[in-house]
């Protein structure tokens, strides 16, 4: 109490907090319903699409752009490609390909049907042409058919290869279905086997058709370890 008997006055009350009362007309937050800008858009790739970066890896290869493990490794990536900037970055260290560069090496020459080797060796590889049907003949000695970089000039190609006292290899890029038919004839494991399985119904297709006495006759997608 004051001194002259008045009551003392107590704490004055916070004034309240003035708040601007939101407007009606004011404007939504933005919502971006499609690409954040300066971003390409993704774009799905179709089996032609792949099918093409396939070509030009196998003529990458061919010319001695890529080795082995850069070849099979871009080729499995190229066959499970789902947008197109997978697909880009498997040929952005190649050079462009100019039009008319996916010519045959040897322009309307007959492919070779057959070869034949007699205590001595066969090898087939690079950019060579196979014919629809093509035979093999090796007696004691070893075969090695590449068809990684070859230009199949058939949907289905037909292997005959005849392997006496003899081993004769046939490789095979990924995305190319494979049959087997004969006797000692056997395909090499590989860990990513189910790539088969995703191939589309129009898939290029080695029909391999062997007979091996006391030899091998075997199908693989790489070269065996060594």
């Amino acid at each position: 109490m004051a001194p002259n008997g008045e009551p003392e006055p107590g704490p004055s009350a916070p004034e309240p907090a003035h708040i601007e009362p939101k407007s009606r007309h004011s404007d939504p937050e933005p919502q971006h319903s499609g690409p954040e800008p300066g971003r390409a858009p993704v774009i799905r790739v179709s089996d032609q699409d792949r099918d093409g970066v396939a070509q030009r890896l196998q003529q990458a290869f061919a010319e001695r752009r890529l080795d082995d493990d850069e070849f099979d490794e871009r080729m499995r990536a190229a066959l499970t490609a789902r947008t197109s900037a997978d697909l880009d970055k498997l040929t952005a260290d190649l050079p462009a390909v100019m039009p008319g560069s996916t010519a045959p090496a040897v322009p309307g020459r007959p492919a070779g049907r057959w070869a034949v080797a007699y205590k001595n060796s066969i090898r087939r590889g690079g950019r060579w042409r196979v014919p629809e049907r093509f035979t093999s003949v090796v007696y004691k000695g070893d075969g090695w058919l590449d068809l990684r970089a070859a230009e199949l000039t058939s949907p289905v190609t037909t292997v005959l290869a005849i392997a006496y006292k003899s081993r004769i290899d046939i490789l095979v890029p990924p995305g190319v279905r494979v049959e087997l038919e004969g006797f000692g004839v056997s395909k090499g494991w590989s860990a990513e086997e189910e790539l088969e399985i995703r191939l589309p119904q129009d898939a290029p297709t080695v029909h391999v058709r062997g007979i091996a006495y006391k030899g091998t006759i075997e199908t693989r997608t790489r070269p065996q370890e060594r």
